[in-house]
């Protein structure tokens, strides 16, 4: 069922919750994080930070997941035109089977974090595990739900992530991954199978597949 206009400014109004609490503490940089790509069997990941204005209202704010390809598209251009400041970074599949990817992740997010123009004073991080960082923060279970900010971080992640992989598919056109963004379905698996692991490929992701072939 579609929200009206007054409902769709309650929900995003809502998601701002947390972000009003740390600023009634005394915080004035309040910064959302998240990641995409901890899952896929091929590429880096990405990492957004972002801090948002005050109580601003982007209609369609939410959890990347849940919203279409097209409309996570509109929203990147909102968010990066508005946003008071914003980061998007990523580390390779190198990287990732050199440290493991809750590592690689973390590391993506401090990046972001550092590559901010504002230096944020409070970090909201998705999730329930964060790096030991000398900024506060607080980490949200289902934040990309939850916090304006986090929402917005994963817009820009996933979203930059998806056009990374896209140029990847331009690259290795046997693997389809302009289909499943390097996720592990049947058709990719089946791909590694025929052709072997591609230079994007985790290989800490593929020893189990590739172990049951030997």
């Amino acid at each position: 069922m579609k929200l009206t206009l007054n409902e769709e400014k309650e929900r995003v109004s809502a998601m701002y919750e947390t972000e009003r609490k740390k600023r009634a503490e005394g915080y004035s940089a309040v910064c959302g994080i998240d990641e995409a790509g901890r899952g896929p069997l091929a590429g880096g990941v990405y990492a957004a930070a972002v801090i948002l204005p005050e109580d601003f209202f982007i209609e369609g704010l939410n959890d990347s997941k849940k919203l279409s390809e097209k409309k996570r598209e509109e929203l990147f251009d909102v968010i990066i035109k508005n946003a008071r400041a914003y980061a998007v970074c990523s580390v390779d599949e190198k990287r990732i089977d050199e440290i493991n990817i809750l590592n690689a992740t973390f590391e993506a997010m401090q990046k972001a974090v550092a590559a901010l123009p504002i230096k944020a004073d409070f970090l909201l991080i998705d999730g329930n595990r964060a790096w030991d960082s000398d900024i506060p923060y607080e980490t949200v279970v289902k934040g990309d739900s939850k916090s304006a900010s986090i929402a917005a971080a994963s817009i820009l992640a996933k979203v930059s992530r998806d056009r990374y992989i896209k140029e990847q598919a331009k690259l290795y056109p046997l693997y389809g991954f302009e289909k499943h963004k390097g996720y592990g379905t049947a058709a990719h698996t089946e791909a590694i199978l025929k052709y072997g692991p591609c230079p994007i490929h985790r290989r800490t992701f593929l020893k189990k597949l590739l172990g049951e072939q030997k």
